[in-house]
């Protein structure tokens, strides 16, 4: 089976080039730091398995996962990363990735995730699937929510009672309580307490009305 890993820090290349080197089946035809160089170095080996870090110098790995299956379809990737973000998991998933693992990994559980994917089955870690199915639901919420209900939903991330969301928006104190009884039903969420942690997670504060651009 051979192997391109892409990762732009050297000493991770290093290990897991020695990890595989000494397992047989196994054979590292390439390493690369960068998305170019991991493009042009699939074409010139056309390796059976990438390993492919998420944030690379030049671009993004879920990037360079989306360009390469679409270019060499009968490649796997397996996304290689240290970070457990939600959202870089639904985009591996609709680039196509075969499966996404953390570097915390055991090494052996890695050997076998490559068996793995190269088998054309996919792997994905389950907590962090559960997540990202959650965040996915919550941007379908999300997109239910009307303009008008989007802003309320922001000034109430600000910690603004019905009175002073009435008072931004110009708007009956009775309206915008029928707004954020609408916002919590689509968001399923219970309280004001948790739509001010969905606006957080989310990064709306940013756009809330009379901000800063």
């Amino acid at each position: 089976m051979r192997l391109l890993i892409v990762d732009d820090h050297e000493i991770v290349r290093i290990g897991l080039r020695s990890l595989f080197s000494q397992q047989p089946g196994f054979e590292v035809a390439g390493e690369a730091a960068s998305v170019a160089e991991s493009m042009a170095m699939v074409e010139e080996l056309r390796p059976d398995v990438v390993l492919m870090d998420v944030r690379l110098p030049d671009g993004s790995g879920i990037e360079a996962c989306r360009a390469v299956l679409e270019r060499f379809p009968h490649v796997k990737v397996l996304i290689l990363t240290s970070y457990a973000d939600e959202e870089a998991v639904v985009a591996a998933v609709m680039a196509g990735a075969h499966g996404y693992v953390l570097k915390k990994i055991w090494s052996h559980d890695l050997l076998a995730a490559v068996e793995q994917v190269a088998r054309g089955q996919t792997l994905m870690d389950q907590e962090m699937v559960r997540k990202a199915l959650r965040h996915v639901q919550e941007r379908a919420g999300l997109d239910q929510l009307t303009a008008q209900e989007k802003k309320v939903l922001t000034l109430m991330g600000e910690a603004k009672t019905n009175r002073q969301i009435a008072e931004t928006l110009f708007l009956s104190e009775k309206t915008v309580r029928n707004y954020v009884t609408s916002i919590l039903h689509k968001l399923d969420l219970s309280n004001r307490a948790q739509a001010a942690i969905f606006v957080q997670k989310h990064g709306l504060l940013t756009t809330s009305p009379g901000s800063e651009p």
